[in-house]
């Protein structure tokens, strides 16, 4: 009977977790649709969200391309299909690895930076500040920063993309022996309109799940040094989980139907 206690309040505590952060999300939707706007806090998001993460994007999404490529050579080698090797890493690049590995720095990156802020303006009594100046929290902290993720995110993902496949293409190349106008011939044939428009939407949903997650835990940290170092981890594995189921869901969406 104690494993069974156990196992319910497991259960009870993620469900209960999932309603929580069901609600904050509902919140932050309703804010970012009613006056007031802060269009300043929106832009300051744009440029650390977006611009600020162009560099870890680019060099994350060109070793992958780069690596793809010799992969798929190596193993295609052994099935004399080598020639496969742009289509593959167009693929790749487009319905899954860039996304992901998007999302994934984004979470590493953004995510830690909003949830330690915002935790720390919490510890240091900055919000509290904020509602005596007839300010609500979350449409000046919270709103700005996730509708700047949902809509910066998507843009990051196609650069991933298109860096990806680039890496691809300087190794097969200038190093596999690649002809540089069929590859790119190949890459442009094989990519549909389902493949780049499943690429953007998984880099919307990404950038609003990083976002809100560390919105969410820097507005429920704890108290202390201790507590905002805990609201960031949390945030991070928080949103990489979210950002990984959402991933498999989708994948399911779009290249099931």
């Amino acid at each position: 009977m104690s494993v069974l206690a156990a196992l319910g309040r497991v259960i009870l505590g993620l469900f209960a977790a999932i309603g929580r952060v069901s609600i904050f999300g509902a919140q932050t939707l309703s804010h970012m649709v009613r006056p007031p706007f802060y269009p300043r806090e929106f832009a300051l998001a744009l440029l650390n969200i977006g611009w600020l993460s162009l560099p870890v994007v680019g060099l994350t999404a060109i070793f992958t391309g780069g690596a793809l490529a010799l992969q798929i050579y190596a193993g295609g080698a052994r099935f004399n299909a080598e020639a496969v090797v742009p289509q593959i890493v167009a693929i790749g690049m487009v319905r899954e690895l860039g996304p992901v590995l998007v999302g994934l720095m984004i979470a590493a990156r953004v995510t830690s930076s909003i949830a330690a802020e915002i935790a720390t303006m919490k510890v240091t009594e900055q919000i509290d500040a904020l509602v005596t100046l007839s300010t609500h929290p979350m449409k000046y902290l919270t709103a700005p920063r996730v509708l700047a993720a949902t809509l910066v995110v998507p843009l990051l993902v196609a650069v991933g993309d298109v860096i990806g496949i680039f890496g691809g293409y300087a190794v097969a190349t200038g190093t596999l022996g690649f002809n540089a106008a069929a590859y790119i011939q190949n890459t442009v044939d094989f990519l549909q309109l389902r493949d780049i428009t499943s690429s953007l939407a998984k880099g919307a949903v990404f950038g609003c799940i990083a976002a809100l997650m560390g919105c969410y835990f820097g507005m429920n940290t704890g108290r202390g040094a201790q507590g905002v170092g805990r609201a960031t981890k949390g945030s991070v594995e928080a949103a990489a989980v979210l950002i990984l189921a959402a991933n498999f869901v989708l994948t399911g969406v779009f290249f099931s139907l």
